[in-house]
C-alpha cells in the first residue's frame, strides 16, 4: 500500500508493479484522444445536418431556403471545427489516434460535400 513509512525505492517498486498490472505484454493501454473523439462527433454531425437539409428539402419540394440554408451553414462549422480537432488530436501524447484518422476524412468529406451542393445550386 502507498503510505508513510515506506522509502522511497519501495514506493517506486510498487507503482511500477501496478503499472505493470494494467498491461499486456509490456505495453501500456492507451486510452482515445479526447479531440479525436469530438472531431468524429462533429464530422458525423455535420454530414447527418447535411443530410437531414437535403431530406427536408425534398420532402417541402425546395420551399424550406431558410431553415436549410441556415442548418447547412452549420454543419460547414461543424466539419471545419471537426478539421480543427483531428489535427490537434494528433498532438495529444500517450493516445490512440484512431477516432483522430476516423474524424479527419469523414469532415473532410462533409464539407467537400457541403461545397459540392453549394456550387451546384449556384449554377
Amino acid at each position: 500500500m502507498f503510505g508513510v513509512g515506506k522509502s522511497a525505492e519501495e514506493r517506486q517498486r510498487e507503482k511500477e508493479r501496478k503499472k505493470r498490472g494494467t498491461r499486456k505484454y509490456g505495453q501500456a493501454n492507451l486510452k482515445q484522444s479526447r479531440k479525436g473523439v469530438l472531431s468524429c462527433i462533429n464530422g458525423f454531425g455535420g454530414l447527418l445536418i447535411l443530410a437531414g437539409c437535403i431530406f427536408y428539402a425534398f420532402m417541402a419540394r425546395g420551399n424550406a431556403h431558410g431553415i436549410v440554408g441556415g442548418l447547412a451553414i452549420l454543419a460547414l462549422v461543424l466539419a471545419v471545427n471537426g478539421i480543427r480537432l483531428a489535427i490537434g488530436g494528433f498532438y495529444e501524447r500517450e493516445r490512440n489516434y484512431l477516432t483522430c484518422k476516423v474524424g479527419l476524412p469523414v469532415s473532410f468529406v462533409s464539407v467537400i460535400f457541403f461545397l459540392a451542393i453549394f456550387i451546384g445550386g449556384l449554377s
